[in-house]
């Protein structure tokens, strides 16, 4: 194993970068080299609090030979260019959710990412989550058995003005859609990651309530490779948001977790557990109504990967799989008929 400091490198200062500077300067065996943003009052806040170089353009970061590792936090439909030219140059990348708005701009990456012979991961920290964890443990045990119904729910709420703080948010190109691929992709593949891969889905999408190019309202039924059935439901148009839900049923029981949280346990092997209420760790209302635990806990498990010379925590290839999917319904919806999946 290699005991020197990994080099990291950020492209593109959003809302979320923050989660990810804290999460690389919290961590040990990696430190932060530079932060590239377009906006220059942005790159001098930089610079001053956290005394790390700033670009103006991406390319000029991924020049510097120091920096071994690049995590991309530009809007989603502009992760393909700068991870391209990443990973040409032996750099191993992390692409904030989703991994692009395709499964084209996703199989592009990947192609790349295997002939540079580097890694090439995605963020989907919820699947670090200590309750979620504890739904993957019962199922791979067996404690539900067949696996039967799987939905998945995100109705949440985000006004007008969320929309219009950026140019690229609910836009086909910046976001890919909406609700679905921004909001609703990492309940999605908590869904894809528990119930396995999708055949088939039939699904319906609307935009109802906002000036938007993407949908604020969709559903979904889905048929799964094993045979069990399920549903998503996805909305920022509700006068009430809710945190996030899953629930997975087994032909021995049933577990359901609300905003990361476990709610509900009643399987055959436990009886019926009293779940203690806890905080929900839930964006439904607010975007940034979280931390970064999550961020930190699998960026750990990325850069130990990295020196480990192992496959990252969140393969790209199963990072493609929810994109796969709400690609899928987008499909379905317009052509209004049911659409394989093929991942």
């Amino acid at each position: 194993m290699k005991t020197d400091k990994i080099g990291v490198g950020i492209i593109g200062y959003g809302s979320i970068t923050p989660f990810h500077i804290h999460s690389i300067v919290e961590l040990d065996h990696c430190h932060l080299i530079a932060v590239q943003s377009s906006n220059a009052e942005k790159r001098a806040t930089i610079q001053e609090k956290y005394d790390v170089q700033c670009f103006d353009t991406y390319q000029e970061l991924i020049s510097l030979e120091q920096i071994q590792l690049i995590i991309i936090c530009t809007p989603s439909g502009f992760h393909l260019e700068p991870a391209l030219l990443a990973m040409k140059a032996g750099k191993h990348v992390v692409v904030e959710k989703p991994l692009e708005i395709s499964t084209a701009r996703c199989e592009k990456m990947i192609e790349a990412s295997i002939a540079s012979k580097v890694s090439l991961t995605c963020i989907f920290q919820n699947r670090f989550a200590s309750d979620y964890l504890k739904i993957k443990e019962a199922i791979a045990a067996g404690k539900l058995g067949k696996l039967l119904l799987g939905n998945a729910y995100i109705k949440w709420k985000r006004d007008q003005n969320y929309y219009d703080s950026s140019p690229w948010r609910g836009t086909l190109k910046g976001d890919g859609g909406a609700v679905l691929i921004n909001q609703g992709i990492h309940t999605i593949d908590l869904l894809m990651d528990l119930m396995g891969n999708a055949k088939m889905v039939s699904g319906s999408i609307r935009t109802l309530t906002h000036n938007i190019e993407g949908e604020d309202v969709a559903v979904a039924n889905v048929e799964f490779e094993s045979g069990a059935l399920g549903t998503i439901e996805g909305s920022t148009s509700l006068y009430r948001a809710f945190p996030e839900k899953i629930e997975i049923h087994g032909e021995k029981g049933s577990i359901i977790m609300e905003g990361g949280k476990i709610t509900h346990w009643n399987t055959e092997e436990d009886g019926k557990l009293e779940i203690k209420a806890e905080k929900s760790t839930s964006g439904a209302d607010d975007p940034m109504a979280i931390d970064n635990t999550l961020h930190k806990k699998q960026l750990r498990e990325i850069i130990n990967s990295i020196r480990q010379g192992k496959t990252p925590p969140v393969a790209a290839k199963k990072a493609m799989q929810s994109v796969a999917i709400i690609e899928a319904i987008y499909k379905s919806s317009r052509a209004h008929k049911k659409i394989s999946i093929n991942t």
